[in-house]
């Protein structure tokens, strides 16, 4: 099943270190199958408000998104960001296509 790696960031300094990360997060994406699904972009907030950036990575499975985050080779620059950016980043799996919202509700005492 398809699991995502979700960062929300505010804050971020464009300078040298984050140009170095985005030149070289694309390499540890691909032992893994990682593809970027969202990546700043144009937004309409319609509820609420929001700051932040948001970055969404998709993976074909949990087992993979994990290992990408725990690799090496994205260990080796995730300071780059981290030091230039707040925020918070999540691993987690998606659902089924077929998936309807009533589907959480399953094993559920109401």
């Amino acid at each position: 099943m398809t699991a995502f790696a979700i960062a929300r960031l505010r804050d971020v300094k464009m300078g040298p270190d984050i140009q170095s990360y985005l030149a070289r997060i694309d390499d540890t994406l691909a032992p893994f199958e990682g593809k970027f699904i969202i990546h700043g972009g144009r937004k309409k907030v319609v509820e609420g408000q929001w700051t932040e950036d948001l970055i969404v990575i998709a993976f074909p499975d949990f087992d993979k998104a994990s290992r990408w985050y725990e690799s090496p080779a994205y260990q080796n620059i995730l300071a780059l960001r981290t030091g230039n950016s707040a925020g918070d980043v999540i691993l987690i799996e998606g659902v089924p296509q077929n998936h309807r919202a009533t589907d959480i509700l399953a094993g559920m005492e109401l």
